[in-house]
């Protein structure tokens, strides 16, 4: 690749500043890059190790595990007197970022920066403690000018940030294809735009974008838009799953207390069975919390079409997580990591077999 190591690392570092922007920001401890709930949370009953913990989610469907979660009270009501703060990001480069200055001590995150952070931190920083959701990513373009895939080429296409999930599993599609793309620019058969999820569809709209292989909803907005999905990321993978969020804790904070990451998950893991025992409910739950981060919620036409898209699933279906390690590292974003011990899921397995539910597996990648 053209450019240098040190480039590449400034670059991500960069890009892994860029903060969301949903309504005015607030201050949350770390700057402008979280958005601090406005929800009153109400903290009732016995206080566990910890007086609050701080969780960090996206604005995203592929998020509703957490959306339906804060939402519903489902997290609250397992932390009991330990008072739940949440923080919305744009992308994982960014929620890891908060996660190593101490500003979340848990969050809702793709497998990429999961990954990078890992890795980058040579095994220090963090840990996958469970699954949340698989799916949910689309290729969307302009039918105007591409009908097919070949027409890609020399085309316009939006990741939502450099070395997000979506960026490093476009690239590696278009490597797939024999195309070559400079990672680090963008530059190259196709032209790889880094462009924040909100003003996608705005960009869509403009013409400065001709498509993106992004997260829902913004796939679903831009369908509204006139887009037409040319690709659904899960026909790419075996058995068309893929793990899409994952559930990541600082190693600090779940040595310390991991009573309250204990909890967190059951309240994750009720969460998943309320959402796909009740999608109809959960869809407008979700919708609702929407609503709360952002000031508005998503129209019929864009949330119908994106929630039978996604999976909701307690499983981190690890061995997909070392394949994406792999895309990381073939499309020059990533040295080839070791990922042994990112994985601690000994609570979620607790928490699973307690509910009378099989556990999941870590692929091998598990900590002693």
């Amino acid at each position: 690749m053209p450019a240098t190591r040190t480039t590449l690392r400034r670059s991500l570092a960069a890009a892994a500043a860029m903060p969301l922007l949903i309504g005015a920001l607030a201050s949350c401890g770390y700057g402008s890059q979280a958005k601090k709930d406005e929800k009153k949370v109400v903290a009732e009953g016995p206080q566990l190790s910890a007086p609050q913990v701080r969780l960090g989610y996206f604005p995203n469907l592929t998020h509703a595990t957490a959306l339906v979660g804060d939402q519903e009270g489902f997290f609250q009501k397992e932390l009991g007197g330990t008072e739940l703060k949440v923080s919305a990001f744009n992308a994982g480069p960014s929620a890891i970022e908060a996660l190593n200055a101490g500003s979340i001590d848990i969050g809702f995150i793709g497998p990429s920066p999961a990954i990078n952070g890992y890795s980058k931190s040579k095994g220090q920083n963090l840990r996958i403690v469970g699954g949340s959701a698989s799916g949910g990513v689309k290729l969307v373009v302009d039918p105007a000018k591409i009908k097919t895939v070949d027409d890609l080429k020399g085309r316009k296409i939006a990741t939502p940030q450099l070395g997000n999930t979506q960026d490093v599993a476009f690239l590696h599609w278009i490597a797939e294809k024999g195309w070559k793309v400079d990672a680090q620019s963008g530059k190259g058969d196709v032209s790889v735009v880094r462009t924040d999820n909100k003003i996608a569809p705005d960009a869509y709209k403009s013409g400065s974008i001709d498509g993106a292989w992004v997260p829902e909803p913004t796939a679903s907005k831009l369908v509204s838009e006139g887009a037409k999905v040319l690709l659904d990321e899960t026909s790419l993978w075996p058995g068309e799953k893929f793990v899409i969020t994952n559930i990541i804790v600082s190693q600090t904070f779940l040595k310390e207390h991991p009573d309250v990451v204990e909890a967190v998950l059951r309240g994750s893991v009720k969460t998943n069975a309320w959402i796909n025992a009740n999608p109809a409910k959960a869809k407008e739950s979700a919708n609702a919390r929407l609503k709360a981060l952002s000031g508005k919620p998503l129209p019929t036409e864009v949330i119908d079409p994106a929630w039978p898209s996604i999976r909701f699933t307690d499983d981190p279906l690890a061995a997909t997580l070392q394949a994406q390690a792999d895309h990381a590292v073939g499309t020059g974003l990533l040295k080839k990591p070791d990922l042994a011990g990112i994985y601690d899921l000994r609570p979620l397995n607790k928490v699973l077999k307690a509910a009378g539910k099989p556990e999941v597996a870590d692929a091998g990648l598990g900590a002693e």
